[in-house]
């Protein structure tokens, strides 16, 4: 039998703690913390602006109220993708 139509996503990415150095993010089991030294633009944001997160594709984070992008990949590497040019 083949679906006629893809089923809603369940996953959602879950704003756990915020303080004030960074928040932490809880996503598939898996929580991330994001300081604020490292993500500025989350600095002096509402936190109606922090924790209206969606997620897509299980993987990609976007804040819409902040247009803010993010991969699991970034947080999980972060040292990759360094925030000040060289």
């Amino acid at each position: 039998m083949k679906l006629l139509k893809n089923g809603k996503n369940i996953l959602k990415a879950e704003i756990t703690n915020i303080s004030e150095h960074g928040f932490w993010i809880l996503l598939s089991g898996k929580e991330y913390f994001l300081p604020f030294e490292e993500y500025p633009w989350f600095k002096d944001v509402k936190i109606s602006s922090i924790i209206n997160v969606k997620l897509f594709h299980n993987h990609h984070l976007y804040w819409p109220d902040l247009d803010i992008d993010l991969s699991t990949e970034i947080m999980d590497n972060p040292e990759k993708y360094p925030l000040i040019y060289k």
